[in-house]
């Protein structure tokens, strides 16, 4: 394959770095940014074998795509159960992250380090059938290795900021080298869209990976019980809170305690008795699911189960989702209560949903609150009922039209698995 200028001196430098690698390497896992039992991973040398049959490798740098990813996966699994998925990340945060979420049997390893020795042995050792890359993460050495191995390529929920699509523009020979080689190209939005067909992709559509995913599920007895039984009051839900949210929501409620009913459901179950006496000690009544389903309800409900929050997002009035009150965690999926049009606040730290939160802020489909103002979000939300639900309207209409994209968009991808 004959590769434009700018190609030829990338491959040439990078290959220059190979024999550096591994010292970088330790470097930065001594700074914690890598995971030193797994550096054999970001030089292609892998302790796995590669299994016999269709391969298909998804591709997330970070968090935020790797999140995107988890769709698909599941639509594999359902879909092409005799093909084995092979999903690469390129930070611990998203490994960690994707040890807990992926399904059993399906394969996480670090992506390689883009080098031609690197993505050679990468390409070699996991012969992908199809390879599936999300938003702008383009690595040309291992494009131009997994296309002359004859695998299909993917680029989905693509987008270019505007420095890369400057820095593409600036070679644009080999951009056309890259872009046109892709075997489907799903834009996030038709900005990129334009921007992804003006380097020379044809770009097959809109689709935005992060949507798509079936509204969360319930239990429909256990759903008509609580409403009957919870009707006295408005409902407020806490979804999926952390070590330090705890206080603050319960801070926030406290004085609304004899107008609404407060449903605290933390991300870890086991955490649920420390809950409970945060609770008591700041006067509240309170009970634990897991001890006391059938029982009368408290001021405070600590919903220490697993598997229920498609239940409570039916119920609730209101849905603080949690992860955004304290920095570190960066928030959790937005979307799940959008499908179900229950109206949604959150706290600022969302850094692995800001798309998500930015789509649903531009179309009012919700509020933002951090600790210092949340006592008084809650309190304007049972005061104005009728604007959160008219928020939930807004966002269930968006998410409807954009679930509906991605799925068409999982379904053209699933095609190109042989």
């Amino acid at each position: 394959m004959s590769l434009p200028l700018s190609l030829w001196l990338y491959r040439l430098a990078t290959a220059g770095l190979e024999p550096f690698a591994p010292l970088l390497l330790k470097r930065r896992a001594a700074r914690g940014k890598e995971d030193p039992s797994r550096l054999p991973e970001r030089l292609a040398r892998s302790s796995l074998p590669r299994p016999p049959g269709t391969l298909v490798w998804l591709h997330g740098a970070s968090v935020g795509e790797s999140l995107s990813i988890l769709p698909l996966v599941e639509r594999l699994r359902a879909e092409r159960p005799d093909a084995t998925v092979l999903v690469s990340s390129g930070t611990v945060t998203s490994a960690e992250l994707l040890a807990r979420r992926l399904p059993p049997r399906v394969i996480h390893q670090y992506v390689p380090v883009d080098t031609p020795g690197g993505a050679r042995r990468f390409i070699g050792h996991w012969r992908p059938d199809l390879a599936v890359f999300v938003e702008s993460e383009l690595w040309p050495n291992l494009l131009l290795e997994a296309r002359a191995a004859g695998t299909r390529l993917a680029l989905v929920s693509a987008k270019l900021s505007d420095k890369s699509f400057e820095g593409w523009q600036a070679r644009p020979f080999a951009a056309h080298q890259l872009f046109s080689g892709f075997d489907l190209i799903l834009a996030q939005d038709s900005r990129a869209a334009e921007r992804l067909a003006s380097l020379g992709g044809g770009v097959a559509g809109e689709a935005d990976l992060k949507f798509g995913a079936a509204p969360l599920p319930d239990d429909a007895a256990e759903l008509e019980r609580l409403q009957s039984l919870l009707a006295d009051r408005p409902l407020l839900l806490a979804a999926s809170t952390h070590p330090g949210e705890d206080e603050i929501v319960l801070d926030a409620f406290a004085p609304l305690a004899d107008r609404a009913r407060l449903v605290l459901v933390p991300r870890h179950v086991e955490r649920g008795p420390a809950i409970v006496a945060q609770a008591l000690a700041r006067g509240l009544t309170v009970s634990l699911r897991s001890i006391a389903p059938e029982a009368s309800p408290a001021q405070v409900l600590v919903a220490d189960t697993l598997g229920e929050l498609g239940l409570w997002f039916r119920l609730a009035d209101l849905a603080l989702v949690c992860g955004s009150l304290v920095p570190g965690i960066g928030g959790h999926n937005p979307l799940e209560p959008a499908r179900l049009s229950c109206p949604i606040l959150s706290g600022p730290h969302v850094e692995n949903w800001l798309t998500a939160y930015a789509d649903l802020s531009a179309v009012e489909g919700l509020a933002l609150a951090d600790a210092g103002v949340l006592a008084e979000r809650l309190a304007a939300a049972l005061a104005e009922p009728a604007a959160g639900r008219a928020r939930a309207e807004r966002a269930a209409a968006f998410v409807e039209a954009r679930d509906a994209e991605a799925r068409a968009g999982l379904t053209r991808i699933i095609e190109l698995v042989p």
